[in-house]
């Protein structure tokens, strides 16, 4: 199926982006790898009478370390984050992340800001910005803002993002000694995308103890979550395999578990407790635990 007619946009700059969004308003949408936005064009679902294009604006691709922040342009590819040097030493969850999402034509294409900025409910990178703590960095009319990822997910496809704003962004805090992190799914065998997934950090002192936990999940709900009451059970203990198991338990609570194509309420909620385990317990072996 072919989209609706629109008219075609390429700024050179945020500050012209910004500018089209302003005089455009509701009538246009931004493109990023477009392996969101043109589908639903297609499938005239997304029915936009201007499209901004915004593969031609410096500046918003690149992965860098500023002072031990690691920091990733919106428009920087999956794959460039898959085999990001940086990334692999520094923060190898976010690769091995990227490294899962759809196939290679997807990965060269698609872009980590456009990703979150669309926030599919099965999308993987949600629940590892999640775990880790990411900041998102907007700019609009007004400037530039930073948005805690825990504010970042509103709902179904929802996100914090202004409709005036572009997400230019990400900036990824850098975590202490003794921390591992694993993302691990479940995937939808057509798609890839996850039926449930699951990033889990931990941090483990020099007894083996638990001094910080964040643990993302997302396909299971309308938006990405964090598990707070898996978190809870991890922190201040030795993460053993009945600890771990106990918390793992907690891993559906809180999130408004959706049945669909491709599981009940029950069977994605056991999918949350299985994938949790799972990650938690990778996530300990990275960090130097048993």
């Amino acid at each position: 199926m072919y989209p609706a007619a629109f008219e075609y946009h390429s700024p050179t700059s945020v500050r012209d982006a910004l500018g089209l969004l302003g005089r455009l308003g509701d009538d246009a949408k931004l493109l990023a790898g477009g392996h969101s936005l043109i589908p639903m064009m297609k499938l005239r679902l997304a029915q936009p009478k201007h499209v901004i294009d915004l593969r031609k604006v410096p500046g918003l691709t690149g992965i860098k370390e500023d002072g031990g922040t690691i920091v990733i342009g919106g428009m920087t590819t999956h794959w460039q984050m898959e085999s990001s040097s940086l990334l692999k030493s520094k923060c190898p969850i976010l690769a091995e992340t990227a490294a899962m999402i759809g196939d290679p034509a997807v990965r060269n294409l698609g872009t980590i800001g456009g990703s979150l900025a669309h926030a599919d409910p099965a999308a993987d990178q949600p629940a590892t910005v999640l775990a880790l703590g990411v900041e998102f960095v907007c700019e609009g009319p007004k400037g530039r803002r930073t948005v805690k990822v825990d504010d970042w997910f509103k709902g179904l496809m929802s996100t914090a993002v202004g409709e005036d704003e572009i997400l230019v962004e990400m900036r990824v805090p850098a975590w202490p000694a003794g921390s591992g992190g694993a993302y691990l799914k479940f995937p939808h065998p057509a798609s890839r995308f996850a039926v449930v997934g699951v990033a889990a950090m931990v941090t483990l002192d020099k007894e083996g103890k638990c001094t910080k936990a964040s643990v993302g999940i997302t396909g299971a709900g309308t938006k990405a979550i964090r598990a707070k009451g898996v978190e809870a059970g991890l922190v201040g203990k030795k993460l053993d395999a009945a600890t771990i198991e106990a918390a793992a338990q907690k891993a559906a609570e809180g999130i408004d578990v959706q049945a669909d194509l491709q599981g009940s309420v029950e069977y994605k909620s056991h999918l949350c407790r299985v994938f949790a385990k799972r990650a938690i317990t990778e996530a300990v072996k990275r960090a130097g635990g048993k």
